[in-house]
């Protein structure tokens, strides 16, 4: 199993310094990936948790790739309706490029009206146009010669490197679906074994029908609040239903709250791997 961390980019937690440094520490204790998240709109009745301050995702882990070595940098995820097609595939290629290849894209439709609205974008089609989109940037990332046309126009579409794993965010069943289509892996918004272990049935069996391996799957949780035993119970059982890794969230406003969180997870990790090895 991989181990994650998703970075708070958002409220006061989302400075040059704490993001740097949390990075930083993700980074050298051996961190698989660390995450960032997307709004661009929240209303002012809505500022509870952010105070409306959100940095932009794709901007955010170009400038985290450049703080860090080795460390995958992912989305948790990318809103797709937000933006148009075009744009959001060349940003998506730069950070693959300029990160040597350790962008993650974890992707969503949105839920937010408000901002729906101040994008003027139909919030009835975000399912639509999310599909519409992924499908656009695995092709732009898959096409001969580096060759793809929109809106009738062809065009070449460099820097083409390798396109990054792209995880699907969301509950069943639409985002079962739109993983087995489009995607390599899921993003529930869980670690709760029972919750899971129904729908990765059915993912694993809708992959299977489409002649696909085994789906990816990153469970979003929280380790440390339990004891070290029921963390590690957990985790047993996660990876047990055929999950690939685990992304531990937290909220926090400075670097002291951060270690808060980093710091259990880093434990829950080594005895984790032990367990792995001795059994």
């Amino acid at each position: 199993m991989r181990f994650g961390f998703a970075l708070r980019s958002m409220g006061a937690a989302a400075s040059s310094s704490v993001l740097r440094e949390a990075a930083i520490q993700a980074d050298q204790a051996g961190l698989d990936t660390i995450w960032v998240q997307d709004h661009v709109a929240i209303p002012p009745d809505d500022l509870e948790g952010s105070n409306g301050r959100y940095l932009d995702p794709l901007t955010t882990l170009a400038w985290l790739a450049a703080a860090t070595e080795r460390v995958h940098i992912g989305t948790a995820v990318l809103v797709i309706p937000y933006r148009p097609p075009l744009p959001t595939a060349k940003a998506v290629a730069t950070v693959q490029e300029l990160s040597e290849g350790r962008l993650e894209l974890g992707v969503g439709v949105g839920w937010m009206d408000p901002e729906f609205s101040a994008l003027g974008v139909d919030r009835h089609a975000r399912g639509r146009i999310t599909n519409e989109t992924l499908t656009f940037i695995k092709e732009a990332f898959e096409a001969k010669d580096d060759v793809v046309q929109l809106n009738g126009q062809r065009f070449v579409f460099r820097p083409n490197p390798i396109r990054p794993r792209i995880w699907i965010g969301g509950g069943a069943p639409h985002a079962l679906e739109r993983t087995a289509k489009l995607g390599d892996g899921w993003m529930p918004m869980t670690d709760d074994p029972e919750k899971l272990a129904a729908p990765i049935r059915t993912l694993r069996a809708r992959f299977e029908d489409l002649g696909r391996s085994e789906p990816e799957i990153a469970a979003l949780g929280a380790l440390g609040r339990r004891s070290k035993a029921e963390d590690l119970e957990r985790l047993g059982a996660l990876a047990e239903l055929g999950v690939t890794e685990f992304i531990q969230g937290a909220r926090y406003d400075d670097l002291d709250g951060f270690q808060r969180s980093f710091d259990p997870l880093t434990e829950r990790i080594e005895a984790y791997r032990a367990q792995v090895e001795s059994s």
